[in-house]
């Protein structure tokens, strides 16, 4: 959401319906006037919601390698002592 020319806008590549934070979107929660559009080609499925807020948090990021791979054997790790 930012402030356009006249009124404020919601850009709808960034909008997630605030899926992740919060059960209804928040905007049309405050919003004073009942002004915020419903567009009917652009309804998304929960799922979809969830993906885009996973991918703005940076939470759909790949992890580390070392955090990835599968435990290793600690005694094949272990170092012998002379």
């Amino acid at each position: 959401m930012s402030l356009g020319p006249e009124i404020y806008e919601i850009d709808p590549d960034r909008c997630t319906e605030c899926v992740g934070h919060f059960d209804q979107p928040q905007c049309v929660q405050v919003c004073p006037v009942n002004c915020i559009p419903i567009r009917p080609d652009r309804v998304e499925s929960r799922d979809t919601l969830m993906a885009r807020y996973q991918r703005l948090a940076g939470l759909d990021a790949k992890r580390p390698a070392a955090e990835a791979a599968p435990a290793a054997n600690p005694a094949a790790q272990a170092v012998p002592s002379d």
